[in-house]
């Protein structure tokens, strides 16, 4: 049986337009770099991406984009509008990184790798997200569709996808100011460090929490029989290491830091732990949660156990809660991927899923992939992490395939992407 979107892309690649367009992107390789770089020395920890933001924006007005606007979270976006009647698709990378301010972001060159705290994470999705934008623009090509090019916050660690949850809250609201209106999108696209012949379609979810036993205290020798806080939160993570999720959906946990205490002869006030939830399945993660916060109210307890007024207590403060969500291979714009990838004579794959920003819109049912820019990276969330730009330009011009092909071009081809008819959200 003919694949009818694999027979579209092949359409697309041998477009005398497209064609040109690639061949424009090859040749803007060093520009392309060049704002990596740029961009990855504007620290941008999460929380604090105002710079960066400003820099991406000044860049998006540059490219002509209409509507170019920072939000009241702090995502920028603009828009090249199509010829009408056609699909909107969002393409972003995020601002933010995991490292703290103060860290030296400054990019060093060494053996043909650039190297820097952010350098591919996700310096090199911004990169792509803009080199996508200019390649449109250079190249004159009318899309049937709307496409919303941006940058978004809080895409890393407690940021908690805070970015990507206000661009889908957004859609539906009649409150929020003109400025953050945000139009129907009906697919997405997120741009991360990595081969363009990964194609990333499912999304793990995960629930974070900071918990923390608090009690009275007292010397270690004169108050024995006191009940601790580092022995409730020691039994705590006893307990949770106990629990045994399946591997099929793959489900985790892991208690990610520990702090309390006082001295070696004191017995604690307080204690607290960082704890991570995760799952490729809605149910798996609920499961696993009531499991482990069971775990703690049960810790606390023991604890307590023989007390005749007890002493501790703890506090359960819910720091992330990022969905999960799926959507099946053979949906219009994971093919539309595989098939970009394979017009490119690379060889294509189904990525294992992952935490991006793509967990937002695929739990809520809206088509979505997570693309890898192109080029070879490693070290990432060290000091050491690099990028080898190396044949990144394929990693743009696999996103500029896809992206045509789900848009549509007029008078060449209909948009593999369907119009929604509503917007939904969290």
């Amino acid at each position: 049986m003919t694949d009818r979107i694999q027979e579209i892309m092949k359409a697309v690649r041998v477009h005398p337009d497209v064609e040109r367009a690639l061949a424009w992107i090859h040749a803007d390789v060093e520009r392309t770099i060049e704002e990596q770089i740029e961009l990855t020395e504007i620290a941008a920890p999460s929380f604090q991406e105002d710079l960066r933001g400003e820099r991406f924006k000044e860049k998006l007005e540059a490219l002509l984009l209409e509507d170019v606007r920072v939000d009241r979270v702090g995502n920028v976006t603009g828009i090249r509008r199509g010829v009408g009647d056609g699909p909107t698709l969002l393409i972003c990378a995020h601002l933010d990184t995991v490292f703290p301010a103060g860290t030296d972001v400054s990019v060093k060159r060494r053996a043909g790798r650039l190297f820097a705290p952010g350098i591919a994470d996700d310096g090199r999705g911004l990169a792509t997200v803009l080199g996508l934008a200019r390649a449109l623009q250079e190249s004159g090509i009318k899309t049937r569709g709307d496409i919303l090019f941006g940058a978004t916050v809080g895409e890393e660690g407690l940021g908690d996808l805070r970015g990507v949850k206000a661009l889908f809250r957004d859609q539906a609201r009649t409150d929020v100011a003109s400025s953050d209106h945000v139009p129907r999108i009906d697919g997405f696209v997120s741009m991360e460090p990595g081969s363009p012949a990964r194609t990333t379609y499912l999304a793990t979810g995960s629930r974070r929490y900071r918990i923390t036993f608090y009690g009275p205290g007292g010397h270690s020798f004169g108050d024995f029989g006191t009940p601790s806080a580092i022995h409730a939160l020691g039994r705590a993570i006893a307990k949770i290491a106990d629990l045994r999720p399946p591997s099929h959906p793959k489900t985790t946990f892991n208690v990610g830091g520990v702090s309390g205490g006082t001295s070696v002869n004191t017995i604690a006030q307080s204690a607290s732990m960082l704890l991570d939830l995760r799952s490729n399945d809605v149910a798996e993660l609920g499961a696993l949660e009531e499991q482990a916060l069971h775990a703690v109210h049960a810790a606390c307890e023991e604890e307590n156990h023989g007390i005749e007024r007890p002493h501790l207590r703890v506090e359960i403060e819910k720091i992330g809660d990022r969905p999960a969500g799926e959507q099946s291979p053979d949906a219009p714009i994971v093919r539309a991927s595989l098939a970009a990838a394979r017009v490119l004579d690379l060889e294509p794959g189904l990525d294992q899923a992952q935490s991006t920003d793509a967990n937002v819109p695929i739990h809520l049912g809206i088509p979505s992939v997570t693309l890898g820019g192109g080029g070879d990276c490693g070290g990432m969330h060290t000091l050491e992490e690099f990028f080898d730009p190396s044949g990144s330009h394929i990693g743009v011009q696999h996103a500029f395939l896809t992206m045509l092909a789900l848009v549509g071009v007029r008078d060449a081809w209909e948009p593999i992407l369907e119009k929604r008819s509503a917007k939904p959200t969290l």
